[in-house]
Parts: structure tokens; sequence; C-alpha cells
């Protein structure tokens, strides 16, 4: 399966490509949204990966998202894919600083809530974001994510507490906002 945008495209990873962005992630100092995992050696690249196939179609969806020149540059995913209910989340990640803020998870993720909501028959995408995450709340706002609420100190992450903001965006505020 691959989606096509303007500068990237999702495609299935494999497990090479598990393998890149492992060695490719680079660790946010000035904005941690997880923890600092050192010393990790490859075998953890491929449990990852074996958990991608795991459970791929039946609670989640994760491509890889790469550059129009073929090099993998971050993954995306609709997890906790909730059929009954109409639900899922959304969740992403770009391996080099370098490749974060420029456009490429936007693109990502306007791809994804259209595969979520035009063809897998959602009624509800949300994601989650530690509050000093900017970067990520202007993604979720820009692609029509709106503030649900806020859980006070709820992560305990690398010494300090941070807030963790839900954001959620309903089928008809989407296809509300294509109309624009």
């Amino acid at each position: 399966m691959r989606l096509q945008a303007k500068d990237i495209y999702l495609d299935t990873l494999t497990r090479e490509h598990c393998l890149t962005l492992w060695h490719d992630y680079e660790y946010d100092f000035d904005n941690p949204s997880e923890e600092l995992r050192l010393g990790l050696a490859d075998e953890g690249a491929y449990e990852w990966y074996d958990e991608i196939r795991r459970l791929q179609g039946k609670v989640n969806l994760r491509l890889g998202i790469f550059l129009n020149d073929r090099r993998v540059i971050g993954d995306i995913a609709l997890q906790n894919i909730d059929r009954v209910n109409r639900k899922c989340s959304i969740g992403l990640a770009i391996a080099k600083l370098s490749n974060r803020s420029r456009g490429y998870g936007e693109q990502a993720t306007r791809l994804m809530l259209k595969y979520g909501f035009e063809y897998l028959g959602m009624e509800r995408i949300y994601a989650d974001t530690l509050e000093n995450n900017v970067g990520a709340q202007k993604l979720l706002q820009k692609c029509g994510f709106k503030l649900e609420g806020r859980e006070r100190e709820s992560v305990y992450l690398n010494g300090q507490k941070y807030d963790k903001l839900n954001y959620a965006i309903l089928r008809h505020e989407y296809f509300a906002g294509k109309a624009k």
C-alpha cells in the first residue's frame, strides 16, 4: 500500500527500514517526548518489526514515511483500531531532528486521516502529546484536531512531571475542513 503526498509517501515498513529508523533516531534533549533509551541493541529494531507484523491490519496500521527519493525518515500509525466504536489513535515519529518541522509530519498525518476516515470509516481519531511538545500540538491543530482535555502531571519523564494533552478530530470535522 502506497499513499502519496507532495514531498513524502507512506508505504510498508520492512525489517531493514526498521533498523534504519532505529539507528537514525535522534533524541530531542530540548523537547523530550519519551524516555532516553541508551544502549539498545539492533535486536530491539527486529522486535519492533515483529510487533508491527503481528498487529498490522488487526488493531494497527503502521507505515513508513519516505521522502520521494525513497529514504525512510519516520513512521506513522493508526493504532488501537476499534471497528465497533469506529475510532482509533494516531501517532508518528520522525527519526532525525533535521527532518522535523519541515512539513513531512503534516503531510503524513493528512494522508492517514484520509485513509482512516475515507477508507476505514472511522468516526473519531485521537492523539495524545506532552505539554512541552509544541511542534506536535501545532501539527495536530493544523490538521483539524481539537484539544479535548489535559491530564495534569500524568507523565513523569527524565525527573520532571508533564501534563498530557488529549486531542481528537471527528469525521464531520474532517470533511468540513476538506470543503474549505
